[in-house]
């Protein structure tokens, strides 16, 4: 009986170890001041097989402001050629309009930072990715702000009532200088709708 469960254990630990083998990735750390330059070598990595991991905005090592996406590609499964978006504005009506209309041309939501950026300014950044694979799916966004945070458990309410799923959340300032929180939300509309 012992020698069946050493087997079995030996099976168990190979097998094990083969799985955690097989999986190979490798990563594009990018990082830029300016938001048009990050839009554009995300979807040069996007290109070369890689897909949106992570965003982060702030002060780098060296003391620069800057946006820095890490992106991964999965070395052993096949290559997924998506379209990458980079909205960035310190005003959020602007921030809205620009979602919506992403939204409408099948871009979904992949993360969001607030950084620095060259000309000076706290700009709310947002990356949205379009799967060419899933087929075109139009997405309806939602951008709350406010500086009230008891006001934005309301209107969280108000749009989960309506459907609407949470993505995130951060504090940004405002073109005026105001520190506003902010949330993003999105629904897939039905076919009927």
């Amino acid at each position: 009986m012992r020698l069946v469960y050493g087997i079995v254990l030996c099976a168990t630990l190979i097998f094990s170890s083969s799985l955690m083998q097989a999986q190979k990735f490798d990563y594009k750390l990018l990082a830029t001041s300016r938001t048009s330059t990050m839009e554009k070598e995300m979807n040069q990595a996007a290109e070369a097989g890689y897909v949106f991991g992570s965003v982060m905005g702030g002060e780098t090592g060296m003391g620069g402001k800057e946006v820095v996406v890490v992106m991964v590609k999965n070395m052993e499964a096949p290559v997924a050629k998506k379209t990458y978006k980079l909205l960035a504005t310190s005003r959020t009506g602007t921030m809205q309009k620009e979602l919506q209309q992403a939204g409408d041309e099948g871009f979904d939501y992949c993360g969001q930072t607030v950084f620095q950026s060259v000309m000076g300014g706290r700009e709310v950044a947002v990356i949205l990715e379009r799967d060419p694979v899933s087929g075109p799916k139009r997405v309806e966004f939602k951008l709350l702000a406010t500086t009230k945070t008891s006001t934005m458990q309301k209107e969280l309410n108000e749009a989960g009532a309506e459907g609407f799923e949470f993505l995130a959340v951060m504090v940004g300032k405002t073109a005026f200088g105001g520190s506003e929180t902010i949330s993003i939300l999105k629904k897939v509309p039905k076919k009927s709708e």
